[in-house]
């Protein structure tokens, strides 16, 4: 259990350094701009791994794999403008709404409907905890909201 939740840790300190960069940055004229050059930058980082941990199956597994490629890259595109409209327009605290959102929809529409994960009870009282969140981060929105 210590794996996962290092390799989550991992994955939300980058998440949160791309929220603090995005949400940092001076609003430019083109939307694009900012998350543009943000890919550039981790583009030639994971180059420079890809190559260091190249091996003999390279072609073959992109060959193999670029239609899920190019879905998650639709998927990346899709979360990168969304983050840049949801944290340039109302700030990285609206971020919880993001997560909860993302747990029910990748949660049950990946893990459960395509995949056909396990999922047990625990695991529903999660989904009710997220829809909830959910519901209470909106409302408390529209309280805050002058």
């Amino acid at each position: 259990m210590l794996k996962p939740l290092l390799f989550a840790t991992l994955a939300a300190v980058g998440n949160a350094l791309f929220a603090y960069g995005q949400r940092g940055v001076t609003p430019p004229a083109n939307p694009f701009l900012f998350t543009f050059g943000a890919t550039a930058i981790c583009m030639v980082l994971l180059s420079i791994a890809t190559i260091y941990y190249r091996t003999v199956g390279d072609t073959a597994y992109v060959s193999g794999n670029l239609t899920m490629m190019g879905i998650s890259g639709l998927g990346f595109f899709l979360t990168f403008i969304g983050f840049f409209l949801l944290f340039t327009n109302y700030g990285a605290s609206q971020y919880a709404l993001y997560a909860s959102i993302s747990i029910v929809t990748t949660t049950l529409g990946v893990g459960v409907l395509i995949y056909r994960e396990d999922f047990n009870i625990y695991k529903v009282a999660a989904m009710v905890l997220a829809i909830a969140a959910i519901v209470l981060f909106t409302y408390g929105n529209s309280k805050t909201a002058g």
